[in-house]
């Protein structure tokens, strides 16, 4: 379950070698600005990214462009102010998934 200001994501690739990517964001609406990742691998690390993902009901997204661009920043970085309308667009869908969910 996604708290109600907290929303994680993760989104996932696989690039031409077959080894996985993973990006988590994380994005509180009342602190913070934008959404910052808050985890990032490749490999193994992009296996326990998205295990955990499934272990916590955290919605994944297929996006192997967005994951390559957010895959290049920092550790608790904001993602840039280029990425707000994709990634707006995806927390949206998010939000109303939770309220699909809420209401069954």
């Amino acid at each position: 379950m996604i708290a109600k200001a907290t929303i994680n994501r993760a989104i996932r690739m696989e690039n031409q070698d077959k080894q996985a990517k993973a990006v988590a964001l994380k994005y509180q609406s009342k602190s913070d600005r934008a959404p910052k990742v808050i985890a990032r691998g490749r490999g193994k690390m992009a296996e326990r990214i998205i295990e955990i993902a499934r272990e916590y009901n955290i919605y994944m997204h297929n996006d192997p462009d967005l994951v390559e661009i957010l895959s290049k920043l920092d550790l608790n970085e904001e993602i840039p102010s280029n990425l707000y309308v994709v990634v707006a667009e995806l927390l949206a869908f998010i939000y109303s998934l939770n309220r699909e969910e809420k209401s069954r």
